[in-house]
Formats: structure tokens, sequence, C-alpha cells
């Protein structure tokens, strides 16, 4: 029986299904992790938090966060997989970064906002 995605599962040996059950579960905690970020995103905007201006940046800044989020999940999930299927050493985290300075920068936002 063929798996999705080919691309990961053509590869290597079964890993141990705890170490792919654990690549699963972070997996689902990006994707929380995303569903916050446009939670977030939309909160603002809704509940018309601070400048308008400002408060579209945010929340813009939000839902990109959110969507480079869903991306980062799908991709860590793979590369992690395929690691475990070949025996190599797992990927860093790669864009965890750029979601952290994506966060500061939204609630600096939002702060100006407020201030104004």
């Amino acid at each position: 029986m063929a798996r999705f995605p080919r691309s990961v599962y053509r590869d290597g040996d079964e890993p141990d299904p705890r170490f792919s059950l654990a690549n699963e579960r972070t997996f689902l905690a990006w994707i929380r992790t995303a569903l916050a970020l446009v939670a977030a995103g939309v909160a603002i905007e809704v509940l018309e938090v601070g400048h308008p201006a400002w408060r579209l940046a945010a929340a813009l800044v939000f839902v990109v966060l959110g969507l480079v989020a869903i991306v980062r999940a799908w991709f860590g999930w793979a590369g992690t997989e395929r690691a475990l299927r070949r025996g190599q050493p797992l990927p860093g985290p790669g864009i965890g970064v750029v979601l952290v300075a994506g966060v500061v920068i939204a609630v600096v936002l939002v702060g100006i906002g407020l201030v104004l």
C-alpha cells in the first residue's frame, strides 16, 4: 500500500513508531501555533485594538506568520520523517527565528497602535 507523500516514504527503512508519532505530534503543535497566529491577527482586527493603520499592519503580520508556520509544519515534518527513515541527523528548526522576530514585530506594532 502506497503512503502519502511518496517522496518521504519511498526511501529508507521504517523507523521506530515512537519517533514517527513524536514527529507527528510536533507537526500538530506547529499547526496549533499557526491557528493561534491567524486567530490573533483576526482578533486584533475584529476587536479594533488601537490605531487602524497599526492594527492592520499587526494583524497582517500575525496572519502571514500563521501561513509561514503552516508551511514550516509540513516541511519540518517531511524533513524529519525522511531523516528518521534514512538514519540521518535530524534537521534544525530553521524558520523558528523568523517566527519569533515576526511575533515581536507584531507586538510592537500593536503597542505603537495603542499609544497613538
